[in-house]
């Protein structure tokens, strides 16, 4: 499946805040928004969602495997979101609920798609913890969100997203609130996972350094429009626009190798 973005519009309270974007995410592709904040990226994201805040007001064409998103009813795109698309967000903080446990939080997200039982969405939730490398997953699923350290948070979140193996996943500044150690054993987390499971990745950042390690295509985006769509390794090693010079000059990130290694 694959998700077309194609001259989309978003306006709050009439103010023009991405203007007339264009991309691709074809099926099994990992591409990559970046931008500096306020360049529009995460409200794009929000926008394929049909998430976008109160005011706000999206045209154009937003396709999910040819089926238009823009004007689908809420019903139906809530039922697009974990089935077929999933998102991590940038503070799992907020993202989670502090009174109720993350193993809860997980099972919750399985039984809303799958209406299987609490006992076996307990069992799949454990088997999810597992899947995203968190520590005695039979015990982590019983605490609360402000018992985990961020990493682990992030973890859960991730969890969330995937459990119903979708084939899409939207992730918005997923490391920031990490330290360079913890974002990059996310980053690896990601990556594997998507590669394992044949998913789409569509990754949004400010980092350029960070885009490096999980896509190939990057589009860049400044004041909401597109400013520069290339390769990853084009970005890095040729940046065309004063944006994306600007990007690589500030990228803080250390840089990483899959198998490990460090640049």
């Amino acid at each position: 499946m694959s998700l077309s973005v194609h001259d989309l519009v978003l306006e709050i309270d009439g103010r023009r805040v991405v203007d007339g974007i264009s991309f691709d995410v074809p099926d099994g592709s990992r591409l990559g928004l970046i931008g500096e904040s306020g360049s529009g990226k995460s409200l794009t994201a929000l926008a394929v969602l049909g998430l976008l805040p109160d005011g706000a007001r999206a045209s154009g064409s937003i396709r999910w495997n040819g089926t238009e998103l823009i004007g689908m009813p809420d019903r139906e795109l809530a039922t697009l979101r974990g089935d077929d698309i999933g998102i991590v967000f940038q503070e799992p903080r907020t993202a989670l609920n502090p009174i109720r446990t993350v193993g809860r939080q997980i099972a919750e997200s399985i039984r809303i798609h799958t209406g299987i039982g609490r006992r076996e969405a307990r069992e799949r939730a454990i088997a999810e913890a597992a899947r995203v490398r968190l520590p005695d997953p039979e015990r982590i699923v019983d605490r609360y969100p402000h018992q985990l350290s961020g990493g682990q948070r992030q973890r859960v979140a991730i969890a969330m997203a995937l459990a119903c193996r979708p084939k899409l996943l939207i992730a918005d500044e997923p490391t920031t609130a990490l330290d360079v150690t913890i974002q990059a054993e996310i980053l690896r987390l990601l990556l594997d996972l998507v590669e394992n499971e044949g998913m789409s990745l569509m990754f949004i950042t400010h980092d350029l350094a960070v885009l490096a390690q999980v896509a190939t295509e990057g589009v860049v985006l400044e004041h909401g429009h597109v400013v520069e769509s290339a390769s990853v390794e084009t970005l890095l090693t040729a940046p065309s626009s004063p944006i994306t010079q600007g990007l690589l000059r500030d990228a803080t990130a250390t840089l990483w190798r899959p198998d490990g290694g460090q640049e």
